[in-house]
């Protein structure tokens, strides 16, 4: 979608006049005020163009994707809004390399201060006036139709009323896999509580709400006294569903009220109150997307003691809590047996009983598994093959073209419109989230942790409040799992978000999306033929045999690669990509054998995200100070052990990864490593992240100064620094994981003060025993190593009552007792763990 495009452009231009740049360009541009003044006002005027664009088409009426006009209007926008990046990052770079290289070196190159800026002003020109252009283009060709008008508001009701009819024509022996689920629903329907009660039925797109609250409400509604179904939008108008429900409440009674046409909203929820009062009633919401649509309704929908119940199907969590929590009902994807007897239902005829021939069984069932137990696509899929030939050819052919038979045919438009309006309802800052989650592979496994440091340094993350912008992402990630664009795999201790997956069949949708709007491309060499022509901002590569520049013809438009294939040629790659793509964001080149990192890395002024974890680079280049917009560097498990000088210059970075893993068994004290930061550590005040830093006179003392620190691990520690140490550490309020390595086995922590607020602690090396009175009470995890403590240590942590998890690795008592295998501290049980392996002492690395 073009919002997303737009809006990203919106607040880059908001970053090139913001108060710092201006500053810097007006103090480097002094004898060119007057072009430097009329670029920034060209910006300034097409920021504005833009934002009023953006809230254009958040406002648009869903009916004008398919008007071809409007469709070729939103390219040219899409295309002219990068062109209009690209004059932005050409701005930013010039301001920012001016200072940091001198003009001597674009002289060299053939530049001419003054033609720099008068050639940006020109582009700047030719961007404002197409973009007026486009304004009139707009109003001259593109018929539009206003999701805004409240009167046109009823199409998207009737819309969703045709959609969900398409469920409710299901007859009941085509749900499968829903009895349990039935048999609850109609319990709750028919309970014997007075109490007006609210039921719902919840899940992603597809799962078969509405086809189960149809055939259920079919077969129960003679047992109220009125009942009614009314389909809502996520653009509902609260008059238009109030007049639709009290037409269908007065269906075979004399006439419904007169002027309904002329009453506002408090008369027609008066009317249904006054109608209802008395009533023992059923009405079903479906497919609700906006809380504040049942909080409207329910004003009107009286509580009378008469065992009435409302029935809400939705896929958004916030809707679905209106009901009590044993009066929520969610769908799953139906299992493998059930997917493979609702598929068989639809896809053979009754003549051969539903059954599959035994020779095409097997592709059968892999075209099943792509549906991944969604029984919308399940049937479509089925009705499909139907009325194909039942051939092991034909059979082959739908199964390798599954995916684009999703996209493009059109027997399945219904099942891209239900699966297409969960995206298309999406607020514009969740639409490029969902989007980049597609450029994976299927089944890719997300961490949190991870893909907020990408959102962030793509752009897609905007500053709320007091929260950090990783929080802000995290968010994010819980607005998708709420409304079900992605599956939740695993939480945390803290029952937050650690790990997620997007649906199969809601990324082939994504991925479509992607290429129309030049959002981004995965490149899979054996569906790209072995070269790819596709336009696109971000490239994710899930593997490429050949070189590069062989096989990708936009380098220089690339704002984003990410290197999924750690077999693939590498040896180029980064001196290719400083050359070529000079204006690039992120660099997530993980697993790659890449040796070095060319001093040319100093020219991605615009860089934001650099990983090399796991590769083989021994330096890191004294250009790399140059990098100030740089955000995460992650250089865990290289061959790095000392950072140049110049990093200490790179204020904004957030995140520091520069661990070295020794032992991968983790059985000896010294089983990793990390890098020294001889002098200026302070100045990285933004750190959010720091592993693992050498501890060093100096840098202990700097320590303190990085109070933004959220996880910090230390190693070579000696008793000597541990007074300045825990000086440093109590700076640190939201420092909530610490891991401490001594410097040897003879070195003793003695760690007397630590941060309040630290929930996972590991301590490697032997400890004295005041080191237990300074662990606070938001320990919920701690790891003792090689500690040789004398005495047991349980009685001394039985007080730490949010306690979950204790890990004592080898040889933590120097006496060899046994150790009992829990405490309780304050009726809490602590899972305890005698001896465990590296996968703990890595578990924050990620």
């Amino acid at each position: 979608m073009a919002e997303a495009v737009i809006l990203s452009t919106v607040l880059k231009i908001g970053v090139a006049l913001g108060n710092k740049a201006v500053q810097q360009a007006n103090s480097q541009f002094q004898k060119f005020i007057t072009q430097l003044t009329e670029l920034q006002g060209r910006m300034g005027r097409i920021r504005s163009e833009l934002r009023l664009m953006h809230g254009f088409l958040c406002r648009v009426d869903i009916r004008n994707l398919k008007n071809q006009n409007y469709g070729i209007w939103v390219q040219e926008l899409r295309m002219l809004a990068h062109k209009i990046e690209d004059i932005v990052d050409e701005y930013l770079y010039l301001v920012g390399h001016k200072h940091d290289t001198g003009w001597g070196t674009y002289l060299k190159k053939g530049f001419k201060q003054p033609n720099v800026m008068l050639s940006l002003n020109r582009i700047a020109k030719e961007a404002e006036v197409n973009l007026a252009y486009l304004f009139q283009a707009k109003d001259r060709w593109v018929t539009v139709v206003d999701g805004g008008n409240s009167s046109d508001s009823s199409y998207i009701v009737e819309r969703s009323q045709h959609l969900a009819s398409i469920s409710r024509s299901l007859v009941e022996e085509d749900l499968v896999g829903v009895d349990k689920s039935r048999e609850k629903l109609e319990k709750m329907l028919v309970g014997d509580d007075l109490e007006r009660c609210v039921i719902a039925l919840h899940g992603m797109g597809g799962l078969g709400k509405t086809a189960l609250a149809a055939n259920v409400y079919k077969k129960e509604r003679e047992k109220f006294e009125c009942h009614a179904w009314v389909s809502i939008s996520q653009t509902y108008s609260i008059k238009d569903v109030l007049k639709y429900l009290i037409t269908e409440l007065y269906k075979g009674r004399n006439s419904t009220p007169a002027n309904m046409d002329h009453m506002d909203t408090k008369d027609l929820q008066d009317e249904l109150k006054s109608f209802l009062d008395d009533k023992k009633y059923l009405i079903v919401l479906d497919d609700v997307w906006d809380p504040e649509a049942v909080n409207d309704l329910f004003r009107a929908l009286v509580q009378n003691q008469k065992s009435s119940r409302v029935l809400v199907t939705t896929r958004i969590d916030g809707v679905a809590h209106h009901a009590l929590q044993d009066r929520r009902i969610t769908l799953e994807a139906l299992s493998r047996d059930h997917s493979w007897e609702l598929f068989c239902k639809m896809g053979f005829s009754r003549d051969t009983n539903h059954k599959c021939p035994i020779e095409l069984e097997e592709l059968a069932q892999e075209i099943v598994s792509k549906c991944k137990g969604i029984p919308l696509a399940i049937v479509a899929v089925g009705r499909l093959l139907f009325v194909r030939d039942k051939t092991r050819e034909e059979f082959k052919r739908i199964h390798d073209q599954l995916e684009w038979e999703l996209v493009n045919n059109p027997s399945m438009e219904h099942v891209r419109n239900i699966l297409y309006l969960s995206y298309v309802y999406l607020p514009t800052h969740l639409k490029s989230c969902f989007l980049y989650c597609s450029l994976f592979p299927e089944d890719y496994l997300f961490r949190r942790k991870k893909l907020a440091r990408l959102w962030t340094a793509e752009g897609f993350i905007e500053e709320r409040g007091a929260n950090t912008l990783e929080e802000v992402a995290e968010g994010y990630m819980k607005e998708l799992l709420h409304r079900n664009m992605i599956q939740l795999v695993e939480r945390n201790l803290f029952g937050r978000i650690k790990k997620f997956r997007m649906h199969d069949i809601l990324r082939e949708l994504a991925v479509d999306l992607c290429q129309n709007d030049c959002f981004g491309v995965p490149y899979e060499e054996e569906k790209c033929g072995g070269y790819l022509e596709k336009d696109g901002r971000r490239l994710v590569i899930h593997n490429l045999k050949k070189d590069i520049e062989q096989s990708i013809s936009s380098l220089h438009q690339l704002r984003s690669i990410t290197a999924l294939d750690n077999s693939m040629p590498s040896f180029t790659l980064l001196p290719l990509l400083s050359e070529k793509s000079r204006y690039m964001t992120v660099l997530e080149l993980v697993g790659l054998p890449i040796e070095k990192i060319p001093y040319a890395i100093g020219d991605l002024f615009n860089l934001r995200h650099l990983s090399l974890r796991n590769s083989k680079v021994k330096m890191v280049p004294e250009s790399i100070e140059k990098l100030s917009n740089l955000l995460t560097l992650d250089l865990y498990n290289s061959d790095v052990h000392k950072l140049p000088r110049g990093i200490v210059k790179l204020k904004k970075i957030r995140h520091l990864f520069a661990q070295k893993i020794i032992d991968p068994s983790a059985r000896v004290l010294l089983w990793s490593s990390g890098v020294s930061v001889s002098k200026g550590l302070g100045n990285l005040t933004n750190l959010q992240t720091l592993q693992a830093l050498v501890a060093e006179d100096e840098s202990v003392r700097q320590l303190g100064e990085l109070r933004q620190l959220r996880s910090l691990r230390l190693c070579n520690v000696k008793r000597i620094y541990c007074e300045c140490l825990c000086n440093s550490l109590v700076q640190m309020q939201f420092l909530s994981f610490l891991d401490v390595i001594a410097s040897d086995g003879n070195e003793v922590l003695r760690l007397n003060a630590l941060p309040s607020k630290v929930q996972k602690l590991y301590l490697r090396g032997q400890l004295d025993k005041e080191t237990f009175k300074a662990l606070g009470q938001n320990l919920y995890e701690l790891g003792l190593n090689l500690s040789q403590l004398i005495e047991d240590p349980l009685p001394s942590l039985s007080w730490l009552t949010n306690l979950a998890e204790l890990f004592f690795f080898y040889g933590t008592s120097s006496e060899g007792g046994e150790l009992p295998h829990c405490i309780i501290g304050r009726g809490k049980m602590v899972q305890l763990i005698r001896e465990t392996g590296p996968e703990n002492h890595t578990s924050a690395v990620n």
